[in-house]
């Protein structure tokens, strides 16, 4: 039985020592033919906390390899890659934060959550992990910070799988200024998401971030929407603190980035949702033409914003295709 077999075959998520915070541990024993996502109770097992300068960042880190880090979008946390990281973590060592603002990361007073504060932040954890580079995978306000993080430190970044997200032609996309406006005014958190929460038949209509931003009217799930919004409901400064991550997306974080972009050598591929209405269907061509070691573009026709979520399958053949084809350097843990 070759390595990756053996741990595909034999390896259990939810281990004694995964529970205490093992950092090379597989999912396959959750993973499994007939289960191939995670809930809430086996992403609450596996979170762990991580202090920095920024405060103490939550993200879970599980599987075995080089690191992969995905980078979530708004309003959601690091659940939103539970599929993919199922089906990835017997390949990488799969590590996905919450961002500041956003999820059960714990922000340091007086934190910043904008997102140039973001990729400093990832930077520190990684730091803090002792983790020199990572391919990275990101989606929405998640894809801004990734950009920013492959131009301001493309040194920790061997590959990129970008999704629907902000361009710096389009940043922020018109959709988004309503909930800018909501969050400048502090009704954001208790004018859309409390009632969601509230009311996941809501939540998943054409009125709710399911209308919106997936393309199953089954997703999100009550389990998701739980997730994602209670943490953020939490107290008054969860309140807070949301409300500063969506003004913060006001202003144009990518701006002038486009010439550092077409410099980069970071081999990127962009798998978009064709279905999505928040961003502009122009922009994947456009990144596509900007990136200076863009491998192409994949359209999911109908899919919408949040795709990676309902289709981890994508998101895990597409980063093995990108990994396999473009980091030989880790060829001896595939």
């Amino acid at each position: 039985m070759n390595r990756r077999n053996f741990i595909a075959a034999s390896v259990c998520a939810l281990t004694l020592t995964a529970l205490a915070g093992c950092k090379q541990c597989s999912l396959a024993g959750v993973a499994s033919a007939s289960r191939e996502s995670l809930d809430s109770g086996d992403y609450r097992a596996l979170r762990r906390f991580t202090k920095t300068r920024f405060g103490d960042v939550a993200h879970v880190d599980v599987g075995i390899g080089p690191v992969a880090l995905f980078l979530h979008g708004f309003p959601l946390n690091g659940f939103q890659w539970r599929g993919a990281i199922a089906r990835l973590s017997p390949y990488r060592r799969c590590i996905a934060p919450d961002f500041l603002g956003l999820g059960h990361t714990r922000v340091a007073e007086g934190g910043n959550v904008a997102p140039a504060a973001q990729v400093e932040m990832l930077v520190s954890l990684l730091d803090a992990l002792a983790i020199p580079s990572v391919d990275l995978v990101a989606n929405d306000s998640g894809g801004a910070v990734a950009q920013l993080l492959v131009v301001r430190h493309p040194q920790r970044v061997r590959t990129l799988l970008l999704t629907n997200c902000d361009v710096e032609t389009n940043s922020p996309p018109p959709a988004l200024l309503p909930v800018i406006e909501l969050a400048r005014q502090g009704r954001f958190a208790d004018e859309w998401l409390a009632p969601w929460r509230a009311d996941k038949a809501l939540a998943r209509s054409s009125k709710g971030i399911g209308g919106m931003c997936y393309a199953d009217p089954a997703q999100p799930t009550d389990d998701a929407i739980e997730t994602y919004f209670a943490p953020l409901l939490a107290s008054k400064r969860s309140r807070e603190l949301l409300h500063a991550y969506a003004i913060a997306l006001e202003r144009n974080a990518l701006t002038g980035i486009e010439a550092e972009l077409r410099r980069s050598t970071v081999p990127t591929r962009i798998v978009w949702g064709a279905g999505d209405t928040i961003f502009s269907p122009a922009s994947p061509d456009y990144l596509d033409h900007t990136f200076g070691a863009s491998r192409g573009v994949r359209h999911l026709q109908g899919s919408k914003l949040f795709w990676p979520e309902e289709r981890p399958d994508v998101i895990a053949e597409e980063a093995r295709r990108l990994w396999n084809a473009w980091a030989p350097q880790a060829a001896g843990w595939r």
